[in-house]
């Protein structure tokens, strides 16, 4: 698997929406060479550092092909959507997606290497991004939503380089199953003992497992599907 790779994104902290909340979700391609650290793309920005970036968020990939399927389910999202970067993803691809990725993934990327960590569970934010309410809890049923890379390398991407599978230790453990777990099956305690026990899994992604195992319920998510705006309806 070999996947090239002619553009990174970052973004800066400006205001997003109506709401006019500050964040970094609306990346941007910038000139390469780029270079990749442990907490990510440098000249990438985050506003809220609580729950976005970090090691085990490191890199978000968001597959291109994502784009046509949901002009096609709401052609008002084409003029967002005339370029990579409208999620939020540092890395855009054509010909992989979460069929295809498998937690624990290994890929040399220039002279970086980096591993996929866990999933993306999306936030209001994607609610202000495309002015709709329901955004967040659309990409998350549907399951594109993408990933997250920690960086065991620190290193340098060139323009053309490639990003190149080198490992896969969880062959059984695509993406596309993982989301079925968090979104589609939650209480399914047999896959959540399994998740719970992968230690290529980003630790907050073992631990939701573990906690829904323990309680036997699943963890209210309003605030992060809404945000502040829903939580003021309430």
């Amino acid at each position: 698997m070999r996947i090239p790779l002619d553009a990174l994104y970052a973004g800066v902290i400006e205001p997003l929406g109506s709401k006019v909340v500050p964040s970094g979700i609306h990346k941007r391609p910038i000139p390469g060479p780029w270079q990749i650290r442990r907490e990510g793309l440098l000249g990438d920005a985050q506003a809220d550092l609580r729950h976005h970036g970090g090691p085990e968020k490191a890199l978000h990939h968001y597959p291109r092909e994502h784009y046509a399927a949901w002009i096609a389910e709401d052609p008002g999202h084409a003029q967002k959507l005339t370029r990579p970067g409208a999620f939020g993803e540092n890395v855009s691809t054509i010909g992989i997606d979460e069929t295809s990725i498998c937690i624990g993934d290994v890929f040399a990327a220039g002279s970086a290497l980096i591993q996929v960590s866990q999933g993306r569970q999306p936030c209001w934010k994607l609610n202000l991004r495309f002015n709709r309410d329901d955004m967040a809890r659309r990409v998350q049923q549907s399951g594109r939503a993408g990933w997250y890379y920690r960086v065991l390398r620190e290193g340098t991407i060139k323009p053309g380089d490639t990003l190149e599978l080198v490992e896969r230790p969880r062959s059984e453990w695509p993406l596309s199953r993982l989301y079925a777990i968090l979104y589609h099956n939650p209480l399914d305690l047999g896959e959540l003992s399994q998740m719970a026990q992968l230690p290529e899994l980003s630790h907050s992604f073992r631990a939701l497992a573990a906690r829904r195992i323990a309680t036997r319920a699943v963890e209210d998510q309003t605030a992060r599907l809404g945000g502040p705006f829903e939580r003021s309806k309430l």
